[in-house]
């Protein structure tokens, strides 16, 4: 008995001694860990602060939201909350803040021009429109910084209306490098700062879209090469294949004698390729712009993708693509593809939304958008007339060309504030040229089942030099 009791004292003892060993080390661990912390908090870069130099020019009511809701982090403010300076969170809130500020900095933006600040803030708002900005996950820490519908209501107001005429000086809008110069051989244009190559083919690429860009008055031919239009019209675009290339080609808006806005000079061309594997530190995107007629590469250096990339992360869902294609091709889900602008019937005498894209216009009185296209009898005298760069004026089309007007409602584009879109056909137009002293042949068809209609041949014949009339967009 009296062992089996030294056998049990010792276990008790041995067990307390190990308890008490395990206490030790507990409270040790939590020494150390409270001493690490402690340590880290020295470890703190910081975050530089100045004062304004030059604010963006705006009413107090549009101020004040901007302060409220976006100066945490694009200003060169320093505003952080009590747990905002506790590391690890305070170096995760200052990469936030230098990325913030890299991108737009509302503190310096007043030192740009009119356009660029405009153009700046329209991005902004698009940012708080998709739910992009502020960050989701800033929000949610900062819940004062959340953007009310009023407050973007009164954002969108004073963006409101678009400017009354088109910028004319042969300058882009946000820039000096898009004026008028002498077309360049593409073959001797410079690949962007990234690498990433001009493709001159794009000439040849289809219409997958076209954008009315109210907000910087531009029009834009959304073009796709044709693994781009193949999978826009089987609706295999959640993800885009890889080897999809899209040019968005833009030019600055015309006012003509006939109330209507024309393309005037080109702007620019950027370019996407998706490539996940070559691609895969850019969204799986390869992303390229060149400007004015002697395609200047956009970037100043490499970190220009930056900007693409973070421009595009709202439509993430979309695989980083802005456009909603011109299609028939349905998806389940919403302002994906564009099945309201393609629906043309199959019994027109052809399908013009299959053929080259030559031009396109705006009616602004009643909000309608037109795009001319051409089959390839037509393209091939498109093609003669821009590479003789004769200026704007209409080719001189050959016997067997037909050419197509599709003119379509506008809409606001779900994905960009201030563009709009094409919706609702409203008719077609079909131009086919005849030989020499021989009057063209016209047709028109229109109104809900789009049946064909017989205007007077006076009318008729007006029409159809109305379309001959119609000068291709310039390229490069």
């Amino acid at each position: 008995m009296g062992h089996e009791y030294f056998c049990l004292d010792t276990i008790a003892c041995f067990g307390n001694t190990c308890a008490m060993s395990k206490m030790s080390m507990v409270g040790k661990t939590i020494v150390a860990g409270v001493v690490v912390f402690t340590v880290l908090q020295v470890l703190r870069p910081s975050i530089p602060a100045k004062p304004a130099t030059a604010e963006l020019q705006a009413p107090p009511e549009v101020r004040h939201i901007l302060d409220k809701d976006c100066y945490s982090c694009h200003s060169d403010q320093r505003r952080l909350s009590w747990f905002d300076q506790i590391v690890p969170g305070y170096w995760l809130a200052r990469h936030d803040i230098l990325t913030a500020r890299e991108h737009l900095n509302f503190s310096t933006l007043g030192s740009k021009p009119a356009a660029v600040q405009k153009a700046t803030l329209y991005e902004a708002v698009n940012m708080i429109q998709l739910g992009a900005m502020p960050l989701p996950q800033f929000v949610q820490l900062h819940p004062e910084a959340k953007v009310t519908p009023d407050e973007l209501a009164t954002l969108k107001a004073y963006l409101m209306p678009w400017a009354p005429a088109p910028n004319q000086s042969g300058k882009a809008p946000e820039a000096d490098s898009a004026g008028a110069h002498e077309p360049i051989s593409l073959a001797m244009v410079q690949p962007e700062f990234n690498g990433f190559p001009f493709d001159p083919n794009f000439k040849s690429w289809k219409s997958i879209s076209t954008t009315d860009r109210g907000d910087n008055n531009t029009f834009r031919f959304v073009l796709g090469n044709d693994v781009a239009v193949k999978a826009a019209h089987s609706g295999n675009i959640s993800p885009w294949p890889d080897g999809t290339r899209f040019a968005k080609v833009a030019w600055l808006q015309e006012p003509g004698p006939d109330g209507l806005l024309h393309p005037g000079k080109f702007w620019q061309v950027e370019f996407m390729e998706k490539d996940t594997k070559r691609y895969k530190d850019t969204e799986g995107w390869g992303w390229g712009r060149w400007r004015g007629m002697d395609l200047k590469p956009y970037g100043k250096d490499a970190h220009f993708v930056n900007e693409c990339t973070g421009c595009h992360q709202p439509v993430r869902g979309n695989d980083y693509v802005y456009t909603l294609p011109v299609t028939s091709a349905m998806s389940n889900r919403d302002e994906v593809v564009n099945n309201r602008a393609a629906a043309l019937p199959i019994s027109l005498p052809y399908q013009p939304l299959g053929w080259s894209a030559i031009t396109m216009y705006v009616d602004p009185k009643s909000h309608t958008t037109a795009t001319l296209y051409g089959n390839d009898t037509a393209m091939r005298a498109v093609q003669s007339q821009r590479a003789a760069w004769g200026g704007q004026k209409a080719p001189a089309y050959s016997a067997d060309a037909v050419l197509a007007l599709v003119t379509w409602a506008q809409r606001d584009d779900p994905h960009w504030f201030g563009a709009s879109i094409p919706d609702k056909p409203l008719s077609v137009e079909f131009v086919q040229v005849a030989a020499a002293g021989r009057a063209n042949f016209y047709r028109r068809f229109a109104g809900p089942e789009f049946l064909e209609d017989h205007p007077a041949a006076g009318i008729a014949a007006q029409r159809a030099n109305f379309v001959r009339s119609l000068a291709p967009t310039q390229l490069p």
